[in-house]
């Protein structure tokens, strides 16, 4: 089987596509044949050694994060899937490997794939659906009739925040490009800001939930949108920032942190059409090196880039 993967710690020049030995899935993992990986800005960050205090200094390294496939095996005590199930799900941020014709990764970051959602459209739900849940719901306890802001209302992460968000009954605003304001409407975004001309400190609104999902926020900023009683949600989590939201219980940096709750949850939603992330380029794993260092160096796409494996 092949993969992309590195050997060192490094740019998008390391990248390599090679052939792997997938390994049997032990208690309670599963081992899927990928369909469809999407490219996801967390998979440079890891093999730029952003995270190499969990990742380790084991190589080679595999790439990806986020697919959907069929089950090959499970290992023991898994009970939730079998061989032949078609699933979508994330790879464990340690050994990554969705960027590859077959992953092994928990049973508990994978769900069931809806039969009226296809490959594609499940290969795009993982980090965007997590993390929007991991926000929205674990940290911020979200309920109908609550105000969200949302930066970066047009990008995978905010797009799946303002969908959610949406069907837990909140209103919603938020910022974006120009290019994209109009699909942050369709979306249900009732105000949306031009990020590149809005000076947000000026907003006169305040708000239940502001949620970064850009990562262009200050702490400063975002904690000035918000009504008595409302909490910043902020995606670029350092621990400066953990040390900060010990004191200040307003500021709650995020981690996606997946678990089978969450993927349960996505995939129903996702099958009553209430989540989906627009798929913008496909290219085969033969040419994914060259999408993945293109988006690496600022390319925009306006939806999702994906890995077809086959």
């Amino acid at each position: 089987m092949k993969r992309i993967q590195y050997h060192r710690y490094g740019g998008p020049e390391i990248m390599q596509l090679e052939d792997f030995e997938l390994q049997i899935p032990g208690k309670g993992e599963v081992a899927v044949k990928v369909a469809f990986a999407a490219i996801n800005p967390i998979d440079w960050k890891v093999r730029n050694g952003y995270l190499k205090m969990v990742t380790g200094k084991v190589f080679p390294r595999a790439m990806g994060s986020d697919f959907s496939g069929t089950v090959i095996s499970v290992g023991p005590g898994v009970t939730r899937f079998k061989p032949g199930d078609a699933v979508f799900g994330l790879a464990r941020i340690k050994e990554s490997g969705a960027l590859g014709q077959a992953v092994v990764t928990n049973a508990t970051f994978v769900a069931k794939k809806p039969d009226n959602v296809s490959f594609e459209d499940a290969a795009c739900l993982g980090t965007p659906g997590v993390t929007a849940w991991n926000g929205l719901v674990d940290k911020a306890k979200l309920t109908a009739g609550k105000r969200v802001f949302v930066n970066g209302c047009a990008g995978a992460v905010g797009e799946a925040t303002v969908q959610l968000a949406r069907m837990l009954g909140a209103t919603v605003a938020g910022s974006c490009s120009v290019g994209t304001m109009e699909r942050a409407r369709s979306l249900g975004v009732e105000a949306v800001f031009d990020y590149r001309v809005t000076d947000l400190s000026k907003l006169g609104n305040r708000f239940d939930v502001v949620y970064d999902t850009a990562a262009t926020m200050t702490i400063e900023i975002g904690l000035s949108l918000l009504g008595p009683g409302g909490v910043f949600l902020d995606i670029n989590p350092t621990p400066g920032k953990f040390i900060r939201s010990i004191f200040n219980h307003r500021l709650k940096p995020i981690v996606c942190t997946p678990r089978a709750e969450i993927f349960d949850s996505l995939a129903r939603v996702a099958k009553e059409g209430k989540l989906r992330l627009p798929v913008a380029e496909i290219v085969p794993l033969s040419e994914a090196i060259p999408l993945i260092a293109d988006l690496e160096g600022g390319r925009k796409l306006g939806g999702k880039g994906l890995v077809a494996m086959n």
